[in-house]
């Protein structure tokens, strides 16, 4: 492969194999050929965050009402999920938190567990790379559980941990 970045009278092009793919001109701006295409760069991101104290002894899935949707720009696209955020510690808790889209959960692949000890507290931390194969706005919302019936907490902020945040990058793909 050759790439090649050659001048013009109105600023540069770069070009792959002889084929121009970006034309750059005099004042900075970039444009690409109709038939250059980009893979891997942020093309939205989308933020939503909780605050307060959320806890459950539920052992099945309950919605934390942390949610946020985003609308992919093409079906090849993804979505990558990010949750950070605190909770407080519960006496030997296994809270479980799992990602949901448009109402249905992603299973196994979108779970993480967090085990609360007597007295440190814990926080979430989950990374998941959707593929929605969708151009219609796609819903995400995280639910949580108690693995032992004892309270588990999903956000507390009388301990002072603030917020849980839930990010969504669509990533080209």
């Amino acid at each position: 492969m050759t790439i090649a970045i050659k001048p013009t009278a109105s600023g540069s092009t770069i070009e792959q194999n002889g084929s121009t793919i970006l034309t750059v001109d005099g004042s900075g701006n970039i444009s690409a050929a109709n038939n250059f295409t980009a893979t891997g760069h942020v093309l939205q991101v989308v933020q939503s965050t909780i605050t307060g104290t959320v806890s459950t002894t539920s052992t099945s899935d309950v919605s934390s009402g942390l949610t946020a949707s985003i609308t992919p720009s093409s079906t090849s696209n993804k979505i990558l999920i990010m949750v950070s955020g605190g909770k407080t510690y519960a006496a030997n808790t296994i809270v479980n938190i799992t990602v949901y889209r448009n109402g249905s959960s992603l299973g196994s692949v979108a779970k993480s567990s967090t085990i609360e000890g007597t007295t440190v507290g814990a926080s979430h931390s989950l990374t998941y790379l959707d593929s929605p194969s969708s151009i219609s706005s796609v819903t995400y919302t995280i639910y949580y559980k108690s693995w032992s019936g004892n309270i588990g907490y999903f956000q507390d902020t009388s301990s002072n941990f603030g917020q849980t945040t839930l990010t969504l990058m669509e990533i080209a793909g």
